[in-house]
């Protein structure tokens, strides 16, 4: 019998669909990963397939398709961003220390703000401080401080959740940066949250080192300082050094809220008392925290619903300024033909009988002739 001759490739044929068949399966099974984690990890999750493929195989290809059709017009995938930009960016957490590469954080990139400002800002991002500023990143690549940036989001942050490290790139942050001397950076490094891990020695720090002279800054220390801390030792020293509660009253540089504001918002009694002993005009007028304002007046401001912060402080807080002089016959800045008290019946105000018992007494000194005749 005749045997034709078996073909060399002959030996070949038969499990080469088995090859391609794994070769699919594998590639399904990677689609298939890729699925589950972008639905219950987000994008960042994708990047750990970097692992089961290389970036310049057939599979990861796929992969990288399926996931950017996944989160197409959402965030850019992680994996399309250099070192720096991913340990800044919150979608692609958690980000590994020692990871950002030196050439990275030299280059230029396209984050919004400088990478220790995206840092500073966002408590989710602190823990990168560390190896920025180990890597040699610097304030003065920031258009603004990086402290003020923070301050601006959240005036005081839960500092203490932070580890040590972190709080010591803080602290480094307002030695190293100049521009950090600011007056929302005051006001935040001197907030309860802040005390509990002792930035408020930071300011001292900088009145001990002549950062805080008068007529030498933007803003008065006083007025940023937060209410709590005008009966400290630190406010006495400003007044000591100079500072005045009537120059905190000029317009300043910040964001934030001035002092007395902060106090009559928040309704801090205890420091409208420290302003109101140092300035009394401030019950009845106060001048506005930018020149392009009109002033106000407290009473008035008393009579919205959505002035101060807790609106439970209404009442107490009217009977606060009547006791310290506060006149209910107060004209209104922008509309000098309406006194507090006109506007408090305009308004049918529940405070409107504390405001007539007050100015009843005025009333009776126009009508005997010891008084200024008035419209209230």
């Amino acid at each position: 019998m005749n045997i034709a001759p078996r073909s060399p490739n002959a030996s070949r044929a038969g499990p080469q669909p088995v090859r391609c068949l794994q070769l699919h399966v594998k590639r399904l099974a990677l689609l298939g990963v890729a699925a589950l984690l972008g639905a219950c990890s987000g994008p960042a999750a994708v990047v750990g397939l970097i692992g089961m493929a290389t970036d310049t195989s057939a599979s990861w290809s796929i992969v990288k398709h399926f996931h950017d059709k996944w989160v197409e017009g959402g965030p850019v995938p992680c994996y399309r961003l250099d070192s720096l930009e991913r340990a800044l960016t919150p979608h692609c957490q958690p980000y590994a220390a020692g990871t950002i590469k030196a050439a990275d954080l030299a280059a230029p990139h396209k984050l919004p703000l400088c990478p220790l400002a995206m840092a500073a800002r966002d408590l989710r991002l602190w823990h990168v401080l560390p190896e920025l500023i180990e890597k040699g990143a610097m304030p003065e690549a920031c258009a603004r401080a990086p402290l003020a940036e923070l301050a601006q989001v959240d005036p005081c942050p839960d500092f203490a959740v932070a580890p040590p490290q972190v709080r010591e790139s803080m602290v480094w942050l307002a030695q190293a940066d100049a521009r950090a001397v600011h007056h929302d950076v005051v006001r935040m490094l001197s907030c309860p949250k802040a005390r509990e891990v002792g930035f408020d020695a930071v300011i001292a720090r900088w009145a001990e080192a002549g950062q805080l002279q008068p007529g030498r800054l933007s803003f008065s220390p006083l007025s940023a300082l937060h209410p709590d801390m005008l009966a400290s030792p630190l406010a006495v020293r400003l007044e000591a050094d100079g500072h005045s509660a009537r120059a905190g009253l000029d317009p300043y540089q910040g964001t934030l809220r001035s002092g007395f504001e902060e106090a009559f918002r928040s309704g801090h009694f205890q420091a409208l008392e420290w302003w109101l002993v140092r300035a009394p005009e401030l019950a009845n007028r106060v001048p506005p925290p930018q020149g392009n304002q009109l002033p106000w007046v407290p009473l008035a401001k008393t009579l919205s619903n959505d002035w101060l912060d807790q609106p439970a402080h209404r009442e107490p807080m009217v009977a606060f300024l009547l006791a310290r002089g506060a006149n209910p016959a107060a004209r209104l800045p922008h509309q000098p033909d309406m006194t507090v008290l006109r506007l408090a019946r305009q308004m049918n105000s529940p405070l409107l009988p504390m405001l007539e018992s007050a100015s009843a007494p005025s009333r009776a000194r126009v009508a005997s002739g010891r008084g200024t005749p008035g419209a209230p």
